[in-house]
């Protein structure tokens, strides 16, 4: 397997990367993080005119026809930059899934104005109490004679606040036979409650209620009649999501290394840099080892969630690299914090930051222990 990012990949995020730094530096990230919206509306924009909101979706539909490692490098740029808006939850999941499980017409109604720029998604899919699953169980979808009526609640939607549509999976069906579907919401719609939060990292989210919302039967995603078999498009979306996650980590701990190794060279005790003494000179070389243990599985990761036809095989590529990153995370931010002293825990420095990101990521789409029961069930 080629472990080095392709001209294009390397051109797009060296374009990114200037952009982050010129656009995007801790002040101006820490201004968007405390505005109200928690998002900036020319990034986005910026983002969409880079071409990373259709970079991989389906020629079809408009797009360049990539995948996840197309995106590997932009994601590591952001992680290193700790971007806040909802590039992840927007490419990987919500326009994925219009994407793989929408008619021809509701791909035409949505994904134009995604790919410009105009149209923001988010995937509600996690429910109250029940940690990691997929299934929705809780939020239910009845049909009606003028189509379905949404009830149900589900928490910590990131993006949800500044989402102009909302993809809700939900329990359609009754008895045995009931399945996942998935149906495309509009969270103005009466009967549709957000409840906005912010999580340690910086991102917007929100606990989405529905209280018998009235949709329209060309609101279900796919074909009429076809509903209870989204299961699948919601796992293998997932799994992208967690690939593109696993990179974006992949920066985040990168910055972490280049700024812990930047402070050992200049913070003097006794008239020597501090990076003088072995034992933190071994500290540092663990933290760049794991680094780039984590680096080769997530590129695993990616390539198997674009590539791979058997689902078992996917999954437990992306389990394997998730635990790796859970682990790193953990590790990498951890020691960053303490090599930076006392400081490494202030607002004002953009490690503290850093290290809150790492520790969700290390939780996000399911921490190592869920991941690693995940990859025994497969093998």
């Amino acid at each position: 397997m080629n472990f080095e990012h392709s001209e294009e990949q390397r051109q797009l995020a060296d374009s990114l990367n200037k952009f982050l730094a010129g656009q995007y530096d801790f002040e101006k990230r820490k201004a968007i993080v405390n505005s109200a919206s928690g998002i900036s509306d020319a990034v986005w924009s910026a983002f969409a005119e880079m071409g990373l909101t259709a970079l991989a979706l389906p020629e079809a539909d408009g797009g360049f026809g990539g995948g996840a490692m197309d995106l590997m490098a932009a994601m590591e740029a952001c992680g290193q930059a700790l971007v806040v808006e909802p590039l992840l939850d927007n490419v990987g999941l919500g326009a994925r899934l219009v994407a793989k499980a929408g008619s021809p017409a509701q791909r035409a109604a949505l994904l134009p104005g995604f790919i410009e720029g105009s149209m923001k998604l988010a995937f509600a899919g996690l429910e109250p109490g029940r940690r990691y699953e997929l299934a929705p169980e809780t939020t239910t979808a009845r049909r009606t004679a003028e189509g379905w009526v949404l009830e149900g609640a589900k928490c910590v939607v990131v993006g949800a606040p500044s989402a102009h549509r909302l993809i809700v999976s939900a329990r359609s069906g009754t008895g045995p036979s009931a399945g996942a579907s998935l149906f495309v919401v509009d969270p103005a719609l009466p009967g549709v409650k957000l409840n906005p939060s912010r999580t340690v990292d910086g991102l917007r989210v929100a606990d989405v209620h529905f209280d018998k919302v009235n949709l329209g039967t060309d609101t279900l995603l796919g074909p009429p009649g076809q509903e209870g078999g989204a299961l699948p498009l919601i796992e293998e979306a997932t799994d992208f999501a967690t690939a593109l996650l696993c990179a974006e980590a992949i920066g985040a701990m990168q910055y972490a290394n280049d700024a812990t190794l930047e402070y050992l060279k200049t913070r003097k005790q006794f008239g020597a840099p501090i990076g003088a003494n072995q034992v933190l000179q071994h500290r540092i070389v663990e933290m760049v080892i794991v680094t780039e243990q984590a680096r080769s599985l997530a590129i695993l990761a990616a390539s198997k969630v674009d590539t791979c036809t058997d689902a078992k095989e996917r999954q437990r590529a992306v389990s394997a690299a998730k635990v790796k990153i859970a682990d790193a995370a953990r590790q990498v931010s951890q020691e960053a914090v303490q090599l930076h002293g006392g400081m490494g825990m202030t607002e004002e420095l953009k490690i503290s930051h850093t290290f809150r990101r790492l520790t969700m990521i290390a939780q996000r789409f399911g921490d190592a222990d869920h991941h690693l029961e995940r990859y025994a069930a497969l093998t």
